[in-house]
Order: structure tokens, then C-alpha cells, then sequence
């Protein structure tokens, strides 16, 4: 029989690598199917085939007998993938030196010196405040008196039920900030070099409220007062992905340390960027996420499109980033049937694929019998120095400008 193992080493994509698991490790896994794919291998001795799903990281799963730890390393060089994790448009990508080496074992350490540089360059000018409501229970009157709520008070007037705006540090993006720097500084294999960093910029951060394991993310808008914020912001959202699962009893496992980066959503966020500033010269708006818009006349099947393209208000076209290599082949049906129902809601006679990598770089038509609609395939090839990956953006936004709506 094979000897079992509680440390699995596999690449984000491909066949994937056999191992031999515990029962308790197949449940494990079986409850995290968005880390990795896994199925049985034929023959005795309890082998399974466990496979990446476009994921990254270190992560520990389970508990007992049931503990897995996942090594999942990027098919990209750590230095591409870097560059897709801190590229910030109208900021050029020289000035953001990457000191990872070509290791896969490189990956965490980079990714603690980048956000350590980026969270440096938003504290340096000073630790942003702004203004929270706070509801409070004081005996002098602070700010507006929260009248229902005094008046259901019985006896003594005081203390007073007051809400008041206070000028603060404790804001939602100090707070996502020093999650990041939490985090990071707990990983196994940061340095100790790249840990006294970290633990020196939460320093920075006395006033902010830690988040507690398992609440969700404050929200933070892009404003003109957060914008020296916002690269470390992005990058620190994408570090807390897997940050939502929290810890509780059952026979449920649980991810007890570790961070993931879905690099699906690591693409599509560089592409909508890149593609968002290089269109700007054309005055066409770019609308990511967009809930706005339904399948059926009723209005109960939303739709959201990665990214909705706008030229005076009205929808141009429609874009949506695939993380897959396609090589030669076609693209996946259920890729053609999303967009072409995005572009029949929409009422538009063309949308647009967009993948990591595909064989050729020219962009191929697919006409859609009987309906008037083409779906057009590009690629963006990630392996390409980051010039050249910017520079096909940008002939990418020139080519859907040149959509007539």
C-alpha cells in the first residue's frame, strides 16, 4: 500500500500529481473543489489524482488526520506574475523592480517585499484619516442626538443617545491594509528581513481596528484622496482572497493558515486596468462587474459581464478575460454561449474573448450562424516581457475602438 503524505506540491494547471491519501484527506479536499480538482486513480493503494484549478499559494487545510498542506506554484515565472500583481496604469513597470529569482519557492517572499513597497509608498505621505459615523452612548451632547433611541429610554436622561462623524484613522482602507500586513507577516518562508518590514508598517497603524478571522472585507471607493492608496489596496485584496473561511467547530475542514491567489481573478483585474486606461484616448468607458443588465425581459436573470465597453453612454461592446491557454483549439462552447448571451442582452452584434495565451496572435472571428453576432478570440501573451504584454493591450484597446455601435 502507499505510504500517504500530508504535503502535496502540484502546479496550478495540468495533470496534476498522484498521491496517496487518507480518508480523512479526501474529505478535505473534497470540501475545497475551488483549490483543486481531485479524483481517483485506478489501482489499489488509494491513490488520487490531485490537479490545480488557476490557483496559487501555500495553504493549509483540515485538521487530524485529515491535514493537508498544498504547495500550488504558478506556471508563469514569479517575476511575470509579480508584474501582474503590482502593475498600477500610468505608472511605468520599470519602476517596479522584482527581486524574485526564477524558484517556484520564490513566490511568497516576492509577494511580501512587492506589497511591503507598495503599503511603504501609501503610508510615506502619511496615514490616511477620514470621517466615520459613530453611534454612542456619552453624557454631553456630541454631534446629532439619535432622538427614536433616546426617546425608548426610560429614567435619567443621561447618558445621551448621540451619533456623531469622527475624524479617524480606523477607516475600511487602513484596515484591509494592515490585514494584508498581518497576514503576510505570519507566512512560513517570508524572511525575517521582509517580516520586520511588515511588522514596522503595522506599527504605523496603531489606531486601526485588526479584522477579526472570518469577517468579510470592508469596502473601500476609489477616490482622489485614497489614490496613492489604491495599488496597495488592489494588491492587498487579492493577497486576502481565502481570508473569508473562518474557523468553527464540525466536521467541516478548515483552512487554519495560508493565503491563495485566484489568478483567474489576478487577469482579469490586470486586463481591465490596462484595458480601462488605454481607452480613455478614445473616450470609451470601461464598466467591470456590471450588474446592471438582464438576460430576460422580466428583469430576473441577471447577468455581469466582466467588462461592458461605453462610448457616449450607450454599450459598444462587451469583454470577457479567460485564464486559459487555448493553444490550437477552439474556444470551450460554454465560453461561446456566455458571450453570445451577453451580447443578445445587450443587444450588440459582436462581444470579445480575451485569454491569457493562445496559439498565434492575430484575432479570430466567429460568426454565429442565424443570429448577426461574432464573438472575436484574442490573446494576451502572459510570457512575453511586460512591455510587450502592455503593448498588446494597448492594440487591443485600439481594435475595439474601432467598434461601431
Amino acid at each position: 500500500m502507499a505510504v500517504t503524505t500530508d504535503h502535496i506540491s502540484l502546479t496550478e494547471t495540468g495533470r496534476g500529481v498522484l498521491v496517496a491519501l487518507r480518508p480523512a484527506q479526501v474529505a478535505t479536499l473534497a470540501h475545497r473543489t475551488d483549490l483543486v480538482r481531485l479524483t481517483p486513480a485506478p489501482g489499489p493503494g488509494g491513490r488520487w489524482r490531485v490537479s490545480g484549478r488557476q490557483r496559487v499559494g501555500l495553504i493549509r487545510l483540515g485538521r487530524g488526520d485529515g491535514t493537508v498542506e498544498l504547495r500550488i506554484r504558478p506556471k508563469l515565472p514569479v517575476s511575470q506574475l509579480l508584474f501582474l500583481l503590482t502593475h498600477a496604469p500610468g505608472t511605468p513597470w520599470q519602476d517596479q523592480p522584482v527581486t524574485a529569482s526564477a524558484s517556484d519557492d520564490a513566490l511568497l517572499p516576492a509577494l511580501a517585499d512587492a506589497y511591503a513597497r507598495a503599503a511603504r509608498r501609501a503610508l510615506d505621505p502619511g496615514v490616511l484619516h477620514g470621517y466615520r459615523v459613530t453611534d454612542d452612548e456619552l453624557p454631553v451632547v456630541r454631534g446629532r442626538i439619535r432622538t427614536a433611541d433616546q426617546l425608548r429610554r426610560t429614567g435619567l436622561p443621561l447618558p445621551v443617545a448621540v451619533r456623531y462623524d469622527d475624524f479617524t484613522a480606523d477607516i475600511a482602507e487602513n484596515r484591509v491594509l494592515l490585514a494584508a500586513l498581518h497576514r503576510l507577516e505570519r507566512l512560513p518562508g517570508v524572511t525575517q528581513t521582509a517580516r520586520r518590514t511588515l511588522r514596522h508598517l503595522a506599527g504605523r497603524l496603531p489606531e486601526v481596528t485588526p479584522l477579526r478571522p472570518g469577517t468579510p472585507l470592508p469596502t473601500w471607493t476609489p477616490t482622489r484622496l485614497n489614490s496613492r492608496y489604491a495599488p496597495a489596496l488592489r494588491l492587498a485584496e487579492l493577497i486576502l482572497t481565502d481570508r473569508g473561511i473562518s474557523p468553527h467547530e464540525g466536521p467541516t475542514p478548515v483552512t487554519t493558515d495560508g493565503f491563495v491567489l485566484d489568478l483567474a481573478r489576478v487577469f482579469e483585474r490586470f486586463l481591465t486596468d490596462t484595458l480601462t486606461a488605454a481607452l480613455v484616448p478614445h473616450r470609451i468607458r470601461v464598466r467591470p462587474q456590471d450588474r446592471r443588465h438582464h438576460l430576460d425581459v422580466s428583469s430576473r436573470v441577471r447577468i455581469r459581464p466582466d467588462l461592458v465597453l461605453y462610448r457616449a453612454g450607450r454599450p459598444l461592446t462587451v469583454v470577457d478575460a479567460k485564464y486559459i491557454d487555448l493553444g490550437a483549439a477552439p474556444p470551450p462552447h460554454d465560453h461561446m454561449y456566455q458571450l453570445l448571451s451577453y451580447c443578445t442582452a445587450l443587444a450588440l452584434p459582436h462581444g470579445h474573448l480575451v485569454y491569457a495565451a493562445q496559439r498565434g496572435d492575430a484575432p479570430v472571428p466567429h460568426p454565429i450562424r442565424n443570429v448577426g453576432i461574432t464573438v472575436t478570440t484574442h490573446a494576451v501573451d502572459l510570457a512575453r516581457p511586460p512591455a510587450e504584454i502592455l503593448t498588446s493591450v494597448t492594440a487591443l484597446a485600439d481594435l475595439l475602438a474601432q467598434v461601431r455601435d
